[in-house]
């Protein structure tokens, strides 16, 4: 069953740092339990988005790549961001 999305952040293009700051941007304007679905080009996402997750207590359900494009399916931590 595909997981229900509640936000789409598009980080495609952007470098280092900037799609890990957009992604904390746009988590701060959700609630807890929500889905987001970040889209990025910057390989080093791979690295950046499960330690974001890690560190902030979100839980990461997915994440792929296909032809250069890294995808991440987060579900926010259930108490408060």
């Amino acid at each position: 069953m595909k997981q229900e999305i509640d936000n789409f952040l598009d980080t495609s293009g952007l470098l280092c740092p900037e799609p890990v700051m957009m992604l904390h941007q746009a988590v701060r304007s959700m609630t807890a339990g929500q889905v987001i679905e970040v889209k990025a080009t910057d390989p080093s996402t791979t690295r950046d988005i499960p330690k974001f997750c890690l560190f902030l207590g979100h839980e990461l359900l997915e994440q792929g790549e296909a032809e250069g494009v890294f995808n991440y399916t987060i579900r926010l931590k259930k108490e408060e961001c």
